[in-house]
């Protein structure tokens, strides 16, 4: 049902996705959702690299726990969480999220949810490299915005 992994090695994300939504017979929707390494265009231009350090202690069983509450609370048939840790290339996959729902709805909320906890809960900690060389990235405002819309109440249906 849910299918967390934490990674050091590039991934390729089709190859993941692939499996995940054939092991969900009878799947309503599914919905994945890749972060990349930027570097190409506007305030990222210049990125050569991205490093994500964590606290290994913490992070699985967390994104775990994030896992258990996305598969409750959207009713889902299965989750994915994919996550890389260490340094990455601009075009690389940093994260893989992918949710299986009877209904679209329940899997594009899953992996809306996951995506805006995994941006800013404190788990990873992000710098990039430039020609200046490396700096720290801390979340933006938007960033915990999106995190915050989350534990508001929902509407009854």
């Amino acid at each position: 049902m849910k299918d967390v992994r934490l990674l050091t090695e590039m991934f390729i994300p089709g190859a993941l996705v692939g499996p995940f939504t054939q092991a969900h017979p009878g799947l309503g929707g599914v919905c994945t959702f890749v972060g990349e390494v930027r570097g190409g265009e506007g305030q990222d231009t210049g990125v050569e690299a991205l490093e994500l350090s964590h606290y290994e202690p913490l992070t699985l069983r967390s994104m775990e726990e994030l896992a258990d509450k996305a598969i409750e609370r959207f009713d889902l048939m299965g989750l994915l969480i994919v996550h890389r840790v260490g340094e990455m290339r601009v075009g690389e996959p940093i994260v893989l999220v992918s949710a299986a729902a009877l209904h679209r709805r329940g899997a594009i909320d899953a992996v809306d949810f996951c995506m805006d906890h995994l941006k800013s809960a404190a788990w990873f900690w992000k710098r990039e490299k430039r020609e200046e060389g490396w700096r720290w990235i801390e979340p933006r405002a938007g960033d915990y915005a999106d995190l915050a819309r989350w534990s508001k109440k929902e509407p009854a249906v």
